[in-house]
Parts: C-alpha cells; structure tokens; sequence
C-alpha cells in the first residue's frame, strides 16, 4: 500500500500563512495524491486552539472538501489528531482512562467538530486513530506532541528537561492527564499566566513572534536576512532536545517500532544528503522522520528555495518494502505563490 503523510496544515491560522488555502499548493496537493493508496493526516489539520473555532472550521472546509473528494470513496484516509486540533478528540481521550492505547480507534462522532470533519472528508473512508497508529509492523505514526512535557517551556521550542521522577512505563492517559494539569481552567494564556508565569511567557512569546510579529514586521524580516540564523537555531533545538524528548515519549508508551514518522516540529527530514544520525534519539532504533509542515514562515525559510527543511508542503512516502522517506510537494512553487501578502 503506498501512503502519504502530511501534517501541520493548521488551516484557519491566524497569521495566514497556512499555504493550502491558496489555489497553487491545493492543486499540488491533489495531483500528489492520484498515486497513492492511502492519506494520512497526522495532526493540526486546523488551528483550533482558540475560544473561537467557527472561523478556523470554515476556512478549513474547503480544503477538507477538495482532499476527500480527490481521495474518493475506494481509497482510505486516516487522521490522528495533534494539539492544535486536540479539541476534536479530548473530552474522548480523557473518558478512555487507561484502555486508551498507542493506537486507539476513534468514533467518527467523538465530538461534534470531529464528525462535522468527517462528514467534509467524504466520500473517502475516513478512520480517526489517536494518539497513533501502525501505518505498518514497525512502523508508527503520531503527531508527536506528547514530547512537549519533556521540554521546558512545554512548547516544541522548549529545552530537555531532566527525567526525574519519570519511569519507563506509561499510558497515553498519563500523558493526557499531564496537559489537563498543567492547564486547569482551560486554554486561555490568563489561565496559563496565573498556574505558571515563566513557560507560559515563553511560549506566548513564541507564539507571538511565529504570528503577529511575521505578519505585522514582513519587510524588516526581509532586510534583516535573519531566516538562515533562525532555521539554524531551530535546528539545533531540534536535534539537542525535541527528538531526544520524542524518544523518551516512545521509550515510555513501550512503542517497539524500527521507524516513527512525526509532524509537531514542522522539521521535514531527514532529507536527501543530510546527515542521519540527528534522526536518531539514543544512537539507534527506532529512527525518526518528520513530515514538515504547509505553514510559509518567513523567519525561517526568507531568501530561501527548496530543497529546504522549513520549506512548506513537506510529506512522507512510504512504498511497500521500502524506508519512509520525505519529499517536497510544493518545491516547485515560489514566494509569490506561498508566502503571506505584503501591505504595500
């Protein structure tokens, strides 16, 4: 069966710059899925991680509308869930306790939102799996933001925390229990700001310079030159503490896997030529591969052009017989047909 993994649409994102909302990349999107067997959605399809989600639903509808017509009623699509569409299977998650498992089947209507997206994926059969799945023997999916607790602040910009106080053996539950803590009275960064001032500074901040200060600041980004910098320190966080807190996610749920495929750190890799063994959380099996994001972020990849990690419309292909490797579906397109409008 051949399959394709994409992840990190976050379609409805405030900043605008979710590339599949335009036609250029739809179009590339849906070309590349005539030749495979089987979708795979893996996380933050929408960005609902605000009090409003009627907006980032709307904006993501069409989108889901075009993707399940493409797929078509004899071919199979999977979605898994992130944290940035979370609320489309939390209150589900949380109910399962201990029975929810690494790979979990999800009732299409475990909430109203879930099976509204559902309902636009037709006719394609849809099957939800959270907070993973076996796209084969030893091979396994998740989105990946259960690494988020190993990190200080608990964002993918985070640095590794110690494992004090943690054994090897955990449920899915344990890391659900984990985010409902730490975010008692909902969502809301007051809420955050009050139970645990420092990370939650740090991660407004980061979110505040991945949105409002890309989209208000875009020609001061440009002279600046700053994305080559940025992408670089991305990385190293990346390779220093986002795989190894993966791997310890993985060593606790006891997944026995030769191979992971993730999203979450919108890092697509490892690519062609590029050195493997940052792929690798402990210097061997399982080894990681992460299906990028269809985000233009401008600090990461300005005065870029692909091949290039950060570069929107990454995904990962698996053949029958054959390791998962990444590629590029939009690096053919340019600037003018990703990146975000510039006021004049």
């Amino acid at each position: 069966m051949r399959t394709l993994v994409i992840s990190d649409l976050h379609l409805g994102n405030r900043a605008g710059n979710d590339v599949l909302r335009r036609p250029a990349p739809l179009d590339s999107l849906l070309d590349a899925l005539d030749g495979i067997d089987r979708l795979v959605l893996l996380g933050d399809l929408a960005e609902l991680m605000t009090r409003n989600r009627r907006r980032p639903l709307a904006a993501a509808e069409p989108v889901l509308r075009a993707i399940g017509r493409r797929v078509g009623a004899d071919r199979e699509l999977l979605i898994v869930p992130g944290n940035h569409d979370a609320p489309l299977i939390r209150a589900w998650a949380r109910d399962q306790g201990r029975a929810l498992d690494i790979d979990s089947v999800v009732p299409p209507d475990a909430s109203p939102a879930l099976a509204r997206v559902v309902s636009w994926l037709a006719p394609a059969r849809v099957t939800v799996r959270y907070p993973g799945v076996w796209l084969e023997d030893r091979i396994w999916a998740t989105h990946g933001h259960y690494l988020d607790t190993h990190l200080i602040p608990e964002s993918s910009f985070g640095m590794l925390r110690g494992d004090a106080g943690r054994g090897d053996g955990a449920r899915p539950v344990d890391y659900e229990r984990i985010r409902r803590r730490r975010r008692p009275s909902g969502d809301s960064f007051a809420a955050r700001l009050v139970q645990r001032p420092v990370p939650a500074l740090l991660g407004g901040g980061s979110w505040v310079v991945r949105t409002k200060v890309i989209a208000a600041v875009p020609r001061f980004l440009m002279n600046a030159r700053l994305a080559p910098l940025t992408a670089s320190l991305v990385d190293l966080q990346m390779q220093r503490a986002g795989i190894p807190a993966l791997g310890r996610v993985v060593r606790r749920l006891g997944v026995d896997a030769d191979w992971v495929v993730f999203g979450h750190l919108h890092r697509a890799g490892p690519l062609a030529g590029e050195p493997d063994d940052r792929w690798h959380a402990n210097g061997g099996s399982p080894r990681y591969v992460n299906a990028g994001s269809w985000l233009y972020e401008p600090l990461l990849v300005d005065r870029s052009a692909p091949p290039h990690p950060y570069w929107p419309g990454g995904a990962v292909v698996m053949e029958p017989g054959s390791e998962p490797k990444v590629v590029g579906l939009l690096n053919g397109l340019t600037v003018r047909d990703l990146g975000p409008r510039r006021p004049h």
